[in-house]
């Protein structure tokens, strides 16, 4: 008779720490009723009534959790984007960026010398001005003259 109580005691504490790593090991998604560290001083508390009401009651099963989804699977992130609406306009100021960008490149300003309008086929010639001077955008700090050179200003 004490062989089969020391053997019952042994299994009992046995499910006893297993349900208590076991309730400490879950995440707390996976907790019904009441909270992990509620679940965890239940388990604790009441040794073996406890464990079994542990896995009876609090502890949910793998297939009764939701599995994570990505964001384009998820219907109520999907919900969450901005409408049509939103979109369409982020689309047009996205435009309006491009067609300024496209202007720029088109500003001689902003072009190499050799590589604008005037420039003639395979000799790389610029063209000129009426004057005989090369083309060249003016400089922006407007201290350069039409040919890139210092101006003496008094």
């Amino acid at each position: 008779m004490t062989r089969v109580l020391l053997i019952g005691a042994l299994v009992a504490t046995l499910f006893w720490v297993y349900s208590i790593v076991d309730c400490a090991l879950q995440p707390p998604t996976r907790h019904r009723g009441v909270s992990k560290p509620m679940w965890i001083l239940i388990v604790v508390i009441i040794p073996v009534l406890g464990g079994i009401l542990w896995f009876v009651v609090g502890r949910t099963r793998p297939s009764a959790v939701r599995p994570s989804r990505a964001p384009d699977d998820d219907p109520d992130f999907l919900g969450k984007i901005g409408t049509v609406s939103d979109q369409d306009e982020r689309i047009r100021r996205l435009e309006e960026e491009l067609a300024q960008l496209d202007a720029e490149d088109d500003d001689p300003r902003w072009q190499r010398p050799g590589t604008d309008a005037g420039t003639t086929g395979a000799t790389g010639t610029t063209g000129t001005t009426g004057a005989g001077t090369p083309d060249v955008p003016p400089a922006a700090d407007g201290d350069d003259d039409a040919r890139g050179q210092r101006g003496a200003r008094g």
